[in-house]
C-alpha cells in the first residue's frame, strides 16, 4: 500500500524503511522486541471482546457478525438516489452512506445563487423533507442504518431524518441513523463550515442531548479523523485529532450536567484506509485501545460497550490515481484487507473511477463484490485478529499507541483542540505534513505505482458519471411548487420558534423536527443561525 519512505543503496537493496508516522521498521522482529516495549498480553492486547479491545470489540470477530457494507452514494436529484440506494441494497449492501451535494452541505436551497452549477452534482440535492421522502421510498428505515454524511447542518439534517420516519410510520425509538456532524474537523480538513467554532460546538452537543432522550439507536456525531488523513496528517495524527475531538464534544455535553458514560456509547467514528498496510492495522488496534483506556482515566467510564471504538474504516480517496485507474481496483482491494485485519464493524470503499467522477454503476459494484470476496472466499472470518502475536504487529502497534499520545500532548501544550483548531495550528501542522509528504511523491522517495514509477503503459477510458443540467431545473422546480403549496404561516411560525431557542441557548433538535414537518426548508433553518450564531472566519495559517 505504499507510503513509507524508504532508503536504498546503490545495488536497490532497501537500507531503511520508515513510516509516516515517523516509526522505522526493522528488518527482523523477535520476542526480544516485545520485551524491550514493555509488552503485556493483558494490558497491551488482551481476549478479543475483553479490554482493552485492541484485538476486537467482539469475543468472535467476523464468525458472529460480517462489518457492515455501506458505500457512499447519492448524486442528481432524491430520485435517482432512490434509485441507486435500492441498486446496491438489492445487491447485498447492509447500510446506506448518503452523499449529500455542496450548497446542502454549506446551508443553501437549490434555487439560491450560491447553489448554481452545483445542484446535484457531488451529491443529492436535499431543500426539505419532501426529497427524504422521495430518496428513501420503499426504505426499511427500522432495518437498514444510514450514516448522513453531513457536518455544518448535521442538526437539520438528523431532525429530517426523524421527521421522515415518522411520518413513514417508523417509531422514532428503532431508527438507526448517524449524520457525520463532526465540525472541527470540518475547519481542519475540508472547509464546508458555516458557523464559528462555540455555537458549532453547540449543535453538536444539542444533538448529542437530544438523541440520549429521544432517538436511542442514533449515533448522534461520527468523529471523522478521515478527512483530516485525506488533507495531509499522519496516521498518528488522524487518530490523536479524532480523539482530542471527541474529547471536546464529550465535554461540551458534561458541562450540560450529563455523565460520560450516559452518551458516550453512541460516539462513533470514521477513520481512513490508506497507506502501509503495517502501519494502518497497527493504527486501528491502537485506536481501539486508547480510546476505552482514556475513557476510563479521563472520564470514569466503565460499562464494556461505552468503551467500545465503532464506526466505519472507508478506503481513502488519496490512494485513488487518475494515472491508470484500473490500479485503483487492486488498491481498493487491499485498503479492504487493511479493514478488515484491522477489526473494521463497517466499512466503505472509494471506487476505481472516483478520482476522476461520481462512482458508476459498474465501479460501485465491483468495490461491494471487493468486500463480499474477502468475507465469503478469502478466509478473513475465520478467527479474530490473525496477526496477534506477531512480533512486528504487536511492537509497532505498542510503538503507533506511543506516537499518538505524543500528538496529542502537543495539541493539549496550546490549550487543547478548540484552541487548536481556532487558533489554526492544526491547520498549519496538516498543511505542513501534507507539503512535506508531496515533496516525497515529487522527489520519489515515496513510491506511486503509474505515478512516479513503472508510469509506461496506456491510461484506460473511464466512463464518466454524466452530470445532467436538468438536475438543477427539476429541484428548483419542486422546490417552487413546495413553497406554494405548503402552510406558510406555519413555516413561519416555526422559524420563529427555531430562532428563539436559538437565542436563548435552548436545545434545537425539536425546534428543528417541528420546521421539518412544516417543510421549512434547508436553507430557511440555516439562514436563522447565521442570523443567530454568525459566520466563521478563518485564522490564517502561513
Amino acid at each position: 500500500m505504499g507510503v513509507a519512505t524508504y532508503i536504498k543503496d546503490e545495488k536497490d537493496a532497501i537500507q531503511q524503511v520508515t513510516l509516516q508516522s515517523g516509526i522505522d521498521v526493522k528488518p527482523v522482529y523477535t520476542p526480544k522486541d516485545l520485551e524491550e516495549s514493555g509488552f503485556d498480553y493483558k494490558k497491551d492486547l488482551g481476549d478479543p471482546g475483553e479490554f482493552p479491545f485492541t484485538r476486537s470489540l467482539h469475543p468472535q470477530g467476523y464468525r458472529s457478525r460480517n462489518w457492515t457494507t455501506r458505500q457512499y452514494t447519492g448524486f442528481g436529484t432524491p430520485e435517482e438516489t432512490n434509485e441507486r440506494f435500492k441498486l446496491m441494497i438489492s445487491h447485498g449492501q447492509t447500510g446506506l452512506n448518503v452523499a449529500f451535494d455542496l450548497p446542502t452541505q454549506m446551508g443553501y436551497d437549490s434555487d439560491s445563487e450560491m447553489a448554481e452549477g452545483e445542484v446535484g452534482r457531488v451529491g443529492m440535492a436535499v431543500d426539505s423533507l419532501r426529497d427524504f421522502e422521495v430518496a428513501f421510498k420503499d426504505i426499511r428505515l427500522d432495518r437498514i442504518g444510514s450514516g448522513l454524511t453531513i457536518n455544518a447542518v448535521a442538526a437539520v439534517m438528523l431532525a429530517m431524518y426523524q421527521a421522515l420516519a415518522e411520518k413513514s410510520g417508523f417509531d422514532k425509538t428503532r431508527i438507526s441513523a448517524t449524520p457525520q456532524n463532526d465540525i472541527l474537523k470540518e475547519i481542519v480538513g475540508r472547509g464546508a463550515w458555516i458557523y464559528p467554532v462555540e455555537p458549532a460546538v453547540r449543535l453538536i452537543g444539542d444533538t448529542i442531548e437530544y438523541a440520549m432522550k429521544e432517538l436511542p439507536r442514533c449515533n448522534p456525531v461520527s468523529v471523522c479523523g478521515y478527512h483530516i488523513r485525506e488533507s495531509g496528517c499522519t496516521p498518528a495524527q488522524e487518530i490523536s485529532y479524532a480523539l482530542l475531538i471527541a474529547f471536546a464534544y464529550i465535554d461540551n455535553v458534561i458541562a450540560r450536567g450529563y455523565e460520560a458514560e450516559a452518551f458516550v456509547g453512541r460516539f462513533s467514528f470514521n477513520l481512513n484506509i490508506y497507506g502501509n498496510l503495517w502501519e494502518t492495522v497497527a493504527k486501528f488496534r491502537a485506536a481501539r485501545k486508547l480510546w476505552a483506556k482514556l475513557l476510563r482515566e479521563r472520564y470514569h467510564v466503565q460499562n464494556k460497550k461505552a468503551l467500545f471504538l465503532r464506526g466505519i474504516f472507508g478506503g481513502g480517496g488519496s490512494g485513488m490515481t487518475k494515472q491508470q485507474p484500473e490500479n485503483n481496483i487492486m488498491r481498493g482491494a487491499y485498503y479492504a484487507l487493511g479493514a478488515a485485519l484491522s477489526g473494521a464493524q463497517t466499512t466503505a470503499l472509494c471506487s476505481f473511477d472516483e478520482a476522476y467522477t461520481i462512482p458508476t454503476e459498474r465501479a460501485a459494484l465491483l468495490s461491494l463484490r471487493t468486500f463480499q470476496i474477502l468475507m465469503d472466499e478469502i478466509g478473513l472470518r475465520d478467527t479474530v485478529d490473525p496477526l496477534a502475536g506477531s512480533y512486528f504487529m504487536e511492537t509497532l502497534t505498542k510503538q503507533m499507541e506511543e506516537k499518538i499520545l505524543e500528538e496529542m500532548a502537543k495539541v493539549e501544550k496550546v490549550g487543547g483542540m478548540l484552541e487548536a483548531v481556532s487558533s489554526g495550528y492544526v491547520q498549519k501542522e496538516v498543511a505542513r505534513q501534507a507539503y512535506e509528504f508531496e515533496k516525497k511523491l515529487q522527489q520519489g522517495q515515496v513510491t506511486k505505482v503509474g505515478v512516479n514509477q513503472y508510469t509506461e503503459g496506456v491510461d484506460m477510458e473511464v466512463e464518466l458519471h454524466e452530470y445532467n443540467e436538468g438536475w438543477a431545473q427539476r429541484q428548483v422546480d419542486r422546490l417552487k411548487a413546495l413553497k406554494r403549496d405548503r402552510d406558510n404561516q406555519a413555516v413561519a411560525d416555526a422559524l420563529k420558534a427555531l430562532r428563539k431557542a436559538a437565542e436563548s441557548r435552548e436545545n434545537v433538535m425539536s425546534y428543528l423536527v417541528t420546521c421539518c414537518k412544516a417543510y421549512a426548508t434547508v436553507g430557511e433553518m440555516a439562514d436563522v443561525f447565521r442570523d443567530v450564531f454568525g459566520e466563521y472566519v478563518e485564522p490564517s495559517i502561513f
